[in-house]
């Protein structure tokens, strides 16, 4: 069972006294929206929020495989669900909402609000698929991307809160770049018990070689690397490690301490032992094959491209550390390497997202989004999602602040895993699906169902 600590859900009365203080039309009762959820159909229909349709958008790649089948596993899958209604924030130049929009025949509204109450005065969707990213949005002081995930979460439920029922909710990505609105977004969550999911696509790619995290394992130390920019792929990055670490013995406890580490400080903290060089050297290994320089060396000779290495040292409440790192430049490096306890050698995998670069990645998570829709129930744990983005918020902090290490009372967050293989691409579609497959320039043709 879940349990987040020091924040526990809230008590009726306070409930009711914060419904009150928003200004919502009329209050709700929890059960009633789990009534709700329990009630939709076999084939929910969904509204979807979007900063922008264009070409390679994560509306673009999420929606390419909600509009007709898709491959996964190698098999054409039904996505199960019917899209109805959209809300588009943005419209850049290239934008693709109105073709789409008359292609499919989904009408576009002009707000939240009618999108998903289909222009009615309450809610009129099964489900809502929120995607929060890309766009024209500013960043703050500390850097980080100010993406308007809250704002559509908020806009969301205030429909639900005037109908009196809620339902399934995807957030793509982190929650939100501050900690405690996307903690107010997993509390009203749970308070007004509609189900909700967020996070990275990258932990359902192909792991090369197969890796499967042993049950009850316990890891002494652990390893992500990517070759992105600073907290947007640092975001998948330290998803991928928590996928991986969350099952070790105990399950999740929360985070201690947080630090980022640059320059001389990064390499350092490893001559200290704070992170372990011989994994990093693994989980390239892993990506590039054997016999390659350590990971110092690579990144000193710019072989892997020019960007600056960089770490986010995590501490964990149970003892361990790990690091998610950046090294060289490449949009699809997702590596990781773990130490286990009384197993010599380390082990190690490379998340392969397929052609196309990151595009077909997100067919796995389109099927464990369709699969939370229908079933209710988001397949891992949404709590995973809110830890990282709090360990994301932590690390910017960090780095504004020059390095400092940032303790993190607020991130006493623990949890249980869930085993979520049935969600992941196991490589059978790239047999199909090859490196010389041309990428389509709009919409990808559909999969043929049987």
């Amino acid at each position: 069972m879940n349990s987040l600590t020091p924040h526990g859900t809230l008590n009726r009365r306070r409930f009711l006294q914060g419904t009150l203080a928003a200004g919502a039309v009329g209050t709700i009762a929890p059960s009633l929206i789990r009534t709700a959820v329990a009630a939709a159909p076999v084939r929910p229909k969904v509204g979807v929020v979007m900063t922008e349709f264009s070409y390679r958008s994560h509306a673009h790649v999420i929606l390419e495989n909600c509009l007709q089948p898709y491959l996964f596993n190698g098999e054409a899958t039904d996505p199960g669900v019917e899209i109805v209604s959209m809300y588009v924030d943005q419209y850049p130049d290239g934008e693709m909402s109105r073709d789409v929009s008359k292609q499919y025949n989904i009408p576009i509204f002009k707000t939240i609000g009618e999108a998903v109450t289909l222009g009615g005065n309450k809610l009129a969707v099964d489900a809502v698929l929120s995607i929060g990213e890309h766009g024209t949005y500013p960043h703050n002081e500390k850097g980080q991307h100010m993406y308007p995930r809250k704002r559509f979460f908020d806009e969301i439920v205030a429909v639900f809160r005037q109908s009196g029922r809620g339902v399934p909710v995807f957030n793509d990505k982190h929650l939100s770049f501050r900690f405690d609105w996307a903690r107010e977004m997993y509390d009203t969550s749970q308070q007004l018990g509609f189900p909700l999911m967020a996070g990275s696509s990258v932990p359902l790619a192909e792991r090369k070689p197969p890796l499967e995290t042993p049950a009850d394992a316990e890891y002494e130390t652990a390893v992500s690397i990517h070759g992105g920019g600073v907290e947007s792929y640092d975001f998948h990055c330290l998803e991928v490690l928590q996928s991986m670490i969350e099952s070790r013995r105990g399950g999740e406890s929360g985070v201690k301490q947080v630090q980022f580490l640059t320059g001389d400080a990064l390499w350092k903290a490893a001559d200290e032992g704070l992170w372990s060089r011989e994994l990093a050297d693994a989980a390239m290994a892993a990506e590039l094959g054997p016999g390659q320089p350590p990971v110092k060396e690579l990144c000193d000779s710019k072989k892997l491209g020019s960007g600056e290495p960089h770490g986010v040292l995590v501490t964990y409440r149970d003892g361990l550390r790990a690091i998610g790192l950046k090294v060289g430049d490449s949009s699809t490096r997702w590596n990781f390497a773990g130490k286990l306890k009384g197993v010599d050698k380390p082990v190690a995998t490379a998340f392969y997202v397929g052609p196309w670069q990151n595009r077909n990645l997100f067919k796995a998570l389109s099927h464990a989004i369709q699969t939370h829709f229908r079933e209710g129930k988001a397949p891992y744990p949404v709590e995973r999602t809110l830890l990282v983005t709090g360990i994301l918020d932590a690390e910017m902090d960090s780095r504004y602040k020059g390095g400092v290490p940032i303790d993190t009372p607020q991130l006493d967050i623990a949890y249980q895993p869930r085993d979520y293989r049935a969600m992941r691409e196991m490589g059978a579609s790239w047999k199909i699906i090859t490196e010389d497959s041309p990428e389509p320039l709009g919409m990808a043709p559909p999969a043929k169902l049987s």
